[in-house]
């Protein structure tokens, strides 16, 4: 296996285990059971990257062929049910789980577009899709409002990240290197606009509406 394949991997090994991490401290503090956390730490890691897999033609997906998956899933697990009070210990565990996870898959997700000789239009929407999926299956299980429906920050890193690996391959820059960039650029967009409370342009209530009656 060539070492820039190596490095993929162990990326998106590193965004399924951080993923993980960010669904079983959300479902930990819903306080689900141990097959519940497991279930939605599976969902957030695993799911956006099935999905990719599926559009691409990757059958079956990685998430559900490789053992690995399944391990990083299972320790993080129990990294968060055995050891949640010093998980705790993390600022704002989930976003910053989430964050990390959101950027490695997006890198991930349209790097493994590209090399299936999808052009860059396609590379760049697998790559959101790969990061945000998990998250949006996180959130309606969990009965939340999933992030991307949010004024915040969330799909637009995705983008960044994933037109940086585009742009990337269209000017044949080092893999590994644009890799290291996208991701470091979409973790701290997404990181800094959650510490700074950036948001995008949101709607509140119509003024122009006419007055209600009463």
């Amino acid at each position: 296996m060539k070492s820039a394949s190596i490095i993929f991997l162990i990326l998106d090994l590193a965004g399924t285990f951080v993923f993980a991490l960010s669904g079983a401290v959300a479902a930990r503090q819903k306080q689900l059971d141990i097959f519940g956390i497991f279930s939605v730490a599976f969902s957030v890691a695993c799911g956006g990257g099935i999905v990719r897999d599926l559009c691409i033609g990757a059958i079956p997906p990685a998430g559900l062929n490789n053992w690995l998956y399944l391990m990083a899933v299972i320790g993080a697990t129990v990294l968060v049910t055995g050891f949640y009070k010093f998980v705790r210990f993390l600022q704002q565990p989930v976003l910053l789980f989430d964050a990390l996870g959101l950027a490695v898959f997006a890198v991930t997700g349209a790097r493994k577009t590209l090399a299936f000789g999808y052009g860059a239009e396609t590379a760049v929407l697998l790559g959101i899709v790969s990061a945000v999926g998990g998250g949006v299956i996180r959130d309606i299980l969990l009965n939340r409002i999933p992030a991307i429906l949010t004024k915040e920050i969330y799909a637009s890193a995705a983008l960044v990240g994933s037109l940086i690996v585009v742009a990337g391959d269209i000017f044949h820059y080092p893999a590994e290197l644009v890799s290291i960039v996208a991701v470091i650029s979409c973790f701290a967009l997404r990181y800094l606009s959650l510490h700074f409370h950036l948001n995008l342009p949101s709607f509140g209530k119509d003024e122009t509406n006419p007055e209600e009656p009463g």
